[in-house]
């Protein structure tokens, strides 16, 4: 269950740092209305619904270790291991979901099209952190 929490939470820190964190820290001064009608004038978008593809894949991803723990023997070791697994590939698979929504905003303001709200480095610290546990797991479990 923890794993599944940690996961999802991450999916939902993720879609609010490229929906909602990024673009008011990008745009400083203005409210979320005007950035997007900045970025409807410039034929341009945060591209929601990869973001929340993204976000959804994840969670489910979560879902399924979770209904696998419950349904089948697998130790704790084992779910840890994939909820590790799906924490570290999410940083990859983060970048390219707010790539196009940084590009949007890059293009629209004319800014960089990076983080600006310090969100984006927190996941990507859990990520690689997540990767040091995963390591730490398999080697216990060798051993």
């Amino acid at each position: 269950m923890a794993g599944f929490l940690l996961v999802a939470g991450y999916a939902v820190a993720g879609a609010m740092q490229v929906l909602v964190w990024n673009p008011l820290a990008a745009v400083p001064g203005s409210t979320l209305g005007e950035i997007h009608s900045a970025m409807d004038r410039a034929n341009e978008s945060l591209a929601a619904p990869v973001v929340l593809i993204w976000a959804t894949t994840g969670a489910l991803l979560a879902a399924a270790v979770l209904i696998a723990a419950f349904r089948h023997p697998i130790s704790g070791k084992t779910a840890a291991s994939l909820d590790l697994s799906v924490l570290v590939l999410a940083a990859p698979a983060f970048w390219m979901a707010s790539f196009p929504a940084g590009m949007g905003l890059a293009d629209a303001f004319a800014i960089s099209g990076g983080d600006h709200a310090p969100g984006g480095r927190v996941l990507y610290a859990v990520s690689a952190a997540s990767l040091v546990a995963l390591i730490a797991v398999a080697a216990r479990r060798n051993r």
